[in-house]
């Protein structure tokens, strides 16, 4: 959000530059991003001077070209091409010069036009960014200097410009007039001598005849509705320094009646919207609304379903606007307008936002609507949009306003003790200084007795409702940097839970950030349709956002690893084929109720996601790797065992087949809650990500891990003092025989001595009957209390190829 520093001064008097207005700013709660010398127009029009056009001839191969000899101060004339209907010789013109840049980033360059060289571009007035008109050239007075710079001509300034972000409740200061109020406020509070100046419509007077007549029939939607009708007006560009005030917070200029509709928007904060009373068919404007699946083509031109939920502003044939949202095409103000309906209105900030999510729309009124207008500022920003359309495109006002306001609004009453607030601050401000923050801020005082006040909150101040919100204000203005600290400051000590969740989640983030991956953070909003084909996460468990900001974010996320495709589809389209990724974050579901008696229930759990794609980066000290499904289960089997989870322990399933090609899951013994789940990805699943390279992928439910650990008892173990010694076995087995299985009775048959084993070679091929495969085991084995003989050695080796050849039928190779 922009405002611009000279035109804050129309409503602030004071000596503060630039930079001192936006530390006030950041000091009252209005966040400064920035103050910017920027040109009214961009780029400022360098190269773009005063021109004369001594010559003026037809084209030889066109019937719409002209070729022109324009003077433009340099010396020689210059030969210029131009399809403007209304050049002629004599003219004054604004020529752009080669090299000139016109906003847009349009950039001028020497060209041959059907086979005319042209050394330059004679200018209209939106080319230039100084108006709209484009039927032709602009035609300036005879005494225009030739050679002028058009930014001197124009007399287009650079002026500060303040770049700054408002929270949501704090619309107020989504205006010139807003942070003015505010500004007001701090520099009196401190005694920097100041003066606010609000524009006065002392000189509005109801006209004859009788204006349009409203009538509303939805109040809840539409509380406050005001309108008035002028005839006579002329349509046409805006007074110059009417366009200097919108071009210099980056709004382009339009008409006259846009203009001030838009001027009165940025300087108030109160939308306003323009209706040709030509198109109010049947004479009456009518508030209320839509009917379900009713249609309207907006500014936009494009045709948008309504809602039984959504404010319009309708005819006698259907809706002419979106309520607080977005104009329609057919009633909309053009140049053939000769008569208008101005709008002001106060519609309810939940209805705003429900229509605008839905249609997709975030427009400047909408933003402020839907986060609370002030409530008894239409009257006043509808006679200032009056004046200023009289004094700039003519007509008179035809009768009174009409005025639509079923319940009077009151302002929020508050009772205050002053002695609580600076009990509460922790500091003695005095009571004469609090009343003059809440005075400049607008606080009516009804009551005053000693300590204690009885006020009325400012009607913009839509969320003061309450001592403390009111506490926040004066806070706000007197300043927290002004709050002393106190000498002693008194904490209390919470026990920590052993072991604690947060330190066991860090030192999971630290050991995947060691082994390279990279900690992403999605949107627990997704994508609807992601899940409408996965039987593994249905579309009927989603949780469904009741105002979705759009389509794209319109559900709970059910799983981690369809963001993290996300991410790798992002990368990938950016040339990064090489992606290690982990999150940590919750998952949602919905539970259905098992009958319409039982309600539906919610489920949200919490998970790390990894993802791998890509092979390493080639190394001339190094073999280049290739990334698998390995790969990816060695670095969860070191995560798990740090904590004392054993994957060998555990219950084994198959992943979902519709999330992966092929893929594990294991399960705490018992076989009730899942620890993990990891495989590599569909290819069919990546293909609709636009991934067409292998991605590995797994998923760790953070409670039952943290179960793990706390179950698992750290105990320390004196290193062995005596060698161990490696012996292989290479086996032919069943297929349906797994290492797990070899390794669970190979540590149950060698008790103490087997200290690991290991899988080193899978072979399936030549010489292998079928529905055979031959494993290649490692052992090492340890005796703790001896070193142990060949014979020692030996008899455990003749046990486990016993014990093996009789459980699983092993054969030795």
């Amino acid at each position: 959000m922009k405002i611009s520093y000279n035109w804050l001064k129309d409503y602030l008097k004071c000596d503060l530059d630039p930079a001192s207005i936006a530390d006030a700013m950041t000091a009252i709660g209005i966040e400064v991003d920035g103050v910017e010398e920027e040109e009214v127009i961009e780029g400022g029009l360098k190269g773009v001077v005063v021109a004369h056009v001594l010559e003026c001839a037809s084209h030889p191969d066109s019937d719409h070209l002209h070729i022109t000899s324009v003077d433009a101060g340099l010396g020689e004339p210059l030969q210029v091409v131009c399809g403007a209907p209304n050049v002629a010789a004599g003219q004054k013109v604004l020529l752009a010069t080669v090299g000139a840049v016109l906003p847009g980033d349009f950039k001028i360059k020497k060209s041959k036009i059907r086979g005319v060289e042209s050394f330059g571009m004679i200018c209209a007035e939106d080319e230039l960014g100084i108006g709209n008109d484009h039927s032709g050239i602009k035609v300036l007075p005879d005494d225009a200097p030739v050679g002028m710079s058009a930014k001197e001509y124009l007399g287009i300034e650079t002026q500060a410009v303040i770049e700054y972000e408002i929270t949501a409740n704090r619309v107020d200061a989504a205006s010139h007039w807003g942070v003015a109020r505010d500004l007001y406020a701090y520099l009196k509070s401190r005694g920097i001598p100041c003066e606010l100046c609000r524009p006065g419509v002392d000189d509005f007077r109801p006209g004859e005849g009788e204006s349009i007549p409203v009538e509303v029939l939805d109040s809840d939607g539409a509380p406050c509705y005001t309108g008035l009708t002028i005839e006579g007006v002329k349509v046409g560009p805006s007074p110059e320094w009417l366009q200097k005030k919108l071009l210099s917070i980056g709004s382009r200029p339009i008409n006259n009646i846009v203009d001030i509709s838009n001027f009165v928007l940025f300087e108030l904060g109160q939308p306003l919207h323009t209706f040709d009373a030509d198109a109010i068919i049947g004479g009456k404007v009518v508030v209320r609304r839509a009917a379900q699946d009713e249609h309207i083509k907006t500014l936009d031109e494009i045709d948008r379903k309504l809602s039984s939920s959504d404010m319009v502003i309708a005819n006698a044939e259907g809706p002419m606007c979106i309520a607080g949202v977005f104009g329609g095409i057919d009633s909309s103000v053009t140049e053939k307008s000769t008569s208008i309906f101005l709008e002001s209105a106060y519609f309810d900030p939940g209805s705003i936002r429900k229509t605008a999510r839905s249609q997709g729309l975030q427009t400047d009124a909408s933003f402020r609507y839907e986060r609370g207008a002030d409530p008894l500022i239409p009257e006043y920003a509808l006679k200032r949009a009056a004046l200023l359309i009289l004094e700039c495109a003519g007509g008179h006002i035809v009768g009174d306003i009409r005025k639509v306001c079923p319940k009077p609004f009151e302002k929020n009453i508050i009772d205050l003790d002053y002695d609580r607030i600076e009990a509460f601050v922790g500091q003695k401000i005095g009571a004469a200084a609090i009343d003059t923050i809440l005075e400049s801020l607008g606080y009516e005082f009804l009551a005053c007795e000693g300590n204690c006040r009885k006020v009325a909150a400012p009607s913009y101040m839509v969320d003061v409702t309450r001592e403390c919100d009111v506490v926040e204000e004066i806070l706000r203005i007197y300043g927290f940097d002004n709050i002393a600290l106190p000498k002693h400051m008194k904490m209390s000590v919470n026990a920590t839970p052993c072991p604690e969740p947060e330190a066991i989640r860090n030192h999971i983030g630290n050991f995947l950030a060691a082994n390279g991956f990279s900690e992403i953070m999605n949107n627990s909003l997704t994508k609807g349709d992601y899940y409408t084909s996965l039987k593994t996460f249905p579309a009927e468990r989603s949780v469904k956002i009741v105002n979705p900001l759009s389509s794209d974010l319109n559900v709970l996320r059910q799983t981690l690893i369809l963001g993290g495709l996300e991410v790798v589809a992002y990368n990938l389209n950016r040339q990064i084929s090489n992606i290690r990724t982990f999150e940590y974050g919750s998952v949602y579901s919905l539970i259905p109720g098992k009958d319409s008696t039982i309600l539906d229930a919610y489920e949200e759990h919490p998970c790390y996601a990894l993802i791998m794609t890509g092979n390493p980066d080639k190394s001339w000290n190094s073999p280049s790797g290739k990334t698998g499904f390995f790969t990816l289960k060695g670095y969860v089997e070191l995560l798990l065992k740090r904590y004392g989870a054993d994957l060998y322990q555990m219950w084994t399933d198959a992943a979902p087949s519709d999330i992966f090609s092929e893929g594990v899951r294991y399960l705490l013994p018992g076989g009730k809650k899942q620890l993990a789940v990891m495989g590599t990805v569909s290819p069919a699943l990546c293909r609709k990500f636009g991934i067409r390279q292998s991605v590995f992928a797994a998923e760790i439910d953070w409670k039952t891990l943290f179960e793990l650990v706390r179950r698992d008892k750290v105990s320390f173990t004196e290193m062995p003092r005596f060698p161990s010694v490696r012996r292989d076995l290479a086996l032919l087995l069943d297929e349906k025989v797994s290492f797990a299985d070899l390794r669970a009775e190979a540590l149950k048959t060698g008790k103490k001595l087997v200290s690991s084993v290991t899988l080193f070679d899978v072979y399936r091929g030549d010489k292998i009957p079928e529905g055979k495969k031959q494993y290649a085991l490692g052992f090492v084995i340890q005796d703790r209390e001896k070193t142990l003989t060949d014979a020692d050695v030996e008899r455990v080796m003749d046990k486990l190829l016993k014990s093996f050849q009789t459980n699983f039928g092993a054969v030795l190779r």
